[in-house]
């Protein structure tokens, strides 16, 4: 199997590509026209079916010595069998290389394999496989030889169905491609299935989100209803959890390399540790770590971004491969963000939920006194001001007075079990944070800000052009916007689960009169005290299924994007209950 992005020129379509047209034409404007792929065990065990046809290009015969020994003589050989081979047309627009074909003479039949079993259908098939397999023999006929059957071989049940090349098949197969030719210009989404089977396994329903996307466009005008489609809830059909993970790499004076598909830190000559590249989604390196050429090189083309965090774990930024040919989602980033009332729109909905979940957390984890009520009305008086605010100056303002009694009563949600230790904190401060609490609040912004920038990236939006918090020079200020609602549900939760718990201790960190800053052990406890709420599951207060944290901030990224482009009418952040 090819790489479904890849072609020989820009003007011919990958015959791959007219399967997925017609399997589904939005799948085929993920795939083709934006460049989007993700592997899921279906498409890893379809590479594996392949891996006999891809193992070496082999050539046809020439047509015309074949027509030559066309006549059949008793004792001749069986038909020429010539695997992974490459054909294209300019005439049908098409490039590809074919399973195998067998050739005898000037006749030829191409086989194509498919890794599941054979249908239980009339046709023993399904259209985008008969499709796939009629545009072949065009190829072939283009090529001077007679085609008029092939064969789909199903690896799965180990079963060849023969299929005849007759007129309605030819009829719909160029007319499939005609409209896939068509398609490669668009710049508007297909719109999602609905409640379509082919979603199920599909390895882009992550990314394509048909069921969220229909259940949006269907949102009632109550906010507190429930969202569903027709009546039906929304499918979750991708994990909850993601399988990669991100891979820190904090001893300084590290050497990350590579070696046979596998990413190795070594240090003064000893390995340190080794992780496989399906295994990470991210390789942090964190101050004063090297990494070679050929690492990043291949990072890239596994499309894993580098991200590179100051030894006091500041965000200075990202290497990543080129994969997304998609500027659509960027220019209406832009466009939006050229918009006053739009980004005031942005702005008051992210302010309110992250105020909301302030509330939240305080709700749930402070002591219940006079003290915690006036605090929770107080916010609740500010949250209902937000809708009428109309400059995004004022915004600031609303939000910094919500911080500011928030704030005040961030310690009483420290409950450490070590009771003689003291854990100070009055107020908000940074640059640099005066005291543990702040260090570790600041250092667990700055990897929010990581997380949501690498999100950002692999949507093809710009996370330094925003719209609440404006551009500025080295600031991910869109990677800031849509975090705000995730610092007290992620962040604040990480930090008092690490005290309460005694994850981090007093000991943890280095404090002097021009700042406090972790120690790394400390940094260490706390990224294990991140990363599990990340990967903690909730139930999505607007789909109403399960998912990690991780996964809700990537649905986030991946549906402000589709609000950019005007396929859901609202963005909505997320918020806890």
């Amino acid at each position: 199997m090819t790489n479904p992005t890849s072609t020989s020129t820009p003007d011919l379509l990958p015959l791959r590509m007219l399967n997925e047209y017609a399997y589904c034409p939005r799948l085929f404007h993920f795939m083709h026209v934006e460049g989007r792929w993700a592997d899921n065990e279906f498409t890893v065990e379809g590479r594996h079916a392949h891996r006999r046809v891809d193992a070496l290009d082999h050539l046809l015969p020439d047509v015309k010595e074949a027509k030559a020994d066309a006549e059949p003589v008793a004792g001749d050989e069986p038909p020429a069998v010539a695997r992974s081979v490459p054909l294209s047309s300019d005439v049908l627009g098409l490039s590809a290389k074919l399973d195998l074909v067998a050739a005898e003479g000037d006749l030829a039949i191409p086989v194509e394999t498919k890794r599941g079993r054979v249908p239980e259908n009339t046709q023993r098939s399904w259209e985008p496989e008969r499709v796939q397999l009629m545009a072949q023999g065009l190829l072939l006929r283009e090529h001077g030889y007679r085609c008029d059957h092939g064969v789909l071989y199903f690896a799965g049940s180990r079963t060849r169905v023969r299929i005849d090349f007759d007129e309605p098949l030819e009829s719909r197969t160029r007319e499939l491609l005609d409209a896939a030719h068509r398609a490669t210009s668009l710049t508007v989404l297909p719109p999602p299935l609905e409640d379509s089977p082919k979603c199920n396994g599909c390895s882009l329903a992550g990314i394509c989100l048909p069921d969220e996307t229909n259940a949006l466009l269907h949102a009632p005008a109550d906010p507190a209803a429930e969202i569903t489609i027709d009546g039906r809830p929304t499918r979750r059909l991708y994990p909850v959890r993601d399988d990669a993970t991100p891979f820190y790499v904090q001893e300084q004076g590290a050497y990350v390399g590579c070696a046979k598909q596998r990413i190795t830190v070594k240090k003064s000559g000893a390995e340190l540790a080794s992780i496989k590249l399906q295994d990470m989604s991210q390789l942090v390196l964190c101050g004063n770590v090297q990494i070679s050429t050929q690492a990043v090189q291949i990072l890239c083309e596994a499309a894993i971004p580098v991200v590179y965090l100051s030894t006091g774990h500041w965000f200075y930024g990202i290497s990543h491969g080129i994969h997304l040919r998609n500027a659509y989602d960027r220019a209406a980033q832009f466009r939006i963000a050229a918009e006053p009332k739009q980004c005031l729109q942005f702005a008051r909905q992210v302010v309110a939920d992250k105020a909301e979940n302030q509330r939240t957390l305080l709700r749930r984890n402070a002591p219940a006194d006079a003290v915690t009520d006036r605090t929770v009305r107080d916010i609740d008086d500010l949250i209902q001001r937000i809708a009428a605010i109309d400059s995004l100056e004022k915004l600031l303002g609303i939000e910094g007075a919500i911080a500011a009694d928030y704030f005040g009563r961030f310690s009483t949600l420290l409950k450490p079990r070590d009771f003689d230790a003291t854990w100070d904190f009055s107020s908000r401060n940074r640059r640099p944070p005066r005291d543990p609490v702040n260090a570790l609040l600041s250092f667990g912004y700055a990897m929010l800000s990581k997380e949501c920038t690498v999100a950002l990236l692999a949507e093809g939006l710009d996370p330094w052009w925003g719209l609440y918090h404006q551009p500025r020079h080295g600031r991910p200020a869109l990677a800031l916007d849509i975090m705000e609602p995730f610092r007290p549900a992620v962040v604040d939760s990480a930090v008092i689960s690490a005290i309460n718990t005694g994850m981090v201790q007093q000991s943890s960190f280095d404090t002097n009169a021009s700042g406090c800053i972790l120690k790394p052990d400390g940094r260490k406890a706390f990224i294990r005290a991140y990363d599990a709420r990340l990967n903690q599951l909730i139930t999505h207060p607007i789909f109403d299924y399960r998912c990690s944290w991780r996964v809700v901030i990537r649905l986030q990224a991946r549906l402000l994007a589709r609000w950019f482009r005007g396929e859901i009418p609202v963005y909505s952040s997320i918020t806890t209950r």
